[in-house]
């Protein structure tokens, strides 16, 4: 299965680059998979945890309704303050909350789907937030959850988070996919309460409209997760970018496809219920 996506406008900031750049051509496709396991009906009430800008909450507004309920959380106000900008969906009303997955500002039982699409690996107390995750559900509820494989099942992602860890003496790039192993997420879920837990590796290749744009806009994009790329100025991104480019120059090269680049990637979608 492959996505593609429009060349982005000249982003203004870190959050605004990452909806113009990674959503479209990552996380669209991503959260129809996500969405597509975990089947909301209509009239349910729906929590997008570490919502970023939105992606998964906007495309589950009109599975669920007017009857239904869509929150979007993100500890992030400048992911949110993009979230809030862009169109409302048809369907459920969203309402878009700052706060932590490990301590949802939410009643016990109040949702009866949570979703969570490539975030989980970001949170440092990952077992709390799998709890949290249960805690809101009410009985009968389930979550859906996506993370990336492990980066042995990313080979172009290992080149080029690689790249960027070397160059940053930090590991920031490789959280992304430090939830990679099936038994660690297994266990995290497991270990929350959730029973009939399934998790399936899927597959996909994204593609980025412009190679020549990938490595500028990838790194601007990532700033608003990762703190290492955050402190940089313009002049310390280039540097950055420059010094990556040559490292990753044949990897790039490999996945060219006409001005863009085809990326194939792994990540595991777990289903789990209450």
């Amino acid at each position: 299965m492959a996505q593609s996506a429009t060349s982005p406008r000249p982003p203004g900031n870190p959050a605004e680059a990452y909806e113009q750049f990674f959503v479209p051509a990552m996380f669209v496709p991503w959260a129809g998979e996500l969405l597509r396991r975990a089947a909301p009906r209509p009239g349910e009430r729906a929590l997008d945890v570490a919502c970023g800008t939105g992606v998964v909450a906007r495309r589950v507004a009109p599975l669920v309704g007017r009857a239904g309920r869509v929150v979007g959380l993100d500890r992030s106000p400048a992911m949110l303050a993009v979230a809030r900008q862009l169109p409302a969906p048809e369907g459920a009303l969203i309402a878009w909350r700052e706060g932590d997955a490990a301590a949802l500002p939410f009643a016990d039982g109040e949702f009866d789907l949570a979703l969570c699409q490539q975030g989980l690996q970001f949170v440092p107390d990952r077992a709390a937030a799998a709890r949290e995750l249960r805690r809101v559900l009410a009985p009968g509820g389930r979550a859906a959850v996506a993370v990336n494989r492990a980066l042995a099942h990313n080979p172009f992602f290992r080149e080029f988070n690689g790249a960027l860890a070397r160059r940053l003496g930090s590991p920031s790039p490789l959280v992304p996919f430090s939830l990679g192993e099936e038994g660690e997420l297994r266990d995290l879920l497991t270990g929350a309460g959730f029973r009939d837990v399934a998790i399936e590796a899927v597959a996909l290749t994204v593609r980025f409209p412009s190679a020549a744009d990938f490595l500028r806009l990838s790194v601007l994009s990532s700033a608003v997760v990762m703190p290492d790329l955050a402190g940089l100025d313009e002049a310390g991104r280039d540097r950055l970018v420059a010094d990556v480019e040559r490292e990753v120059r044949d990897t790039l090269r490999e996945h060219r496809e006409g001005d863009g680049l085809a990326v194939p990637m792994a990540a595991h979608i777990a289903l789990a219920r209450i």
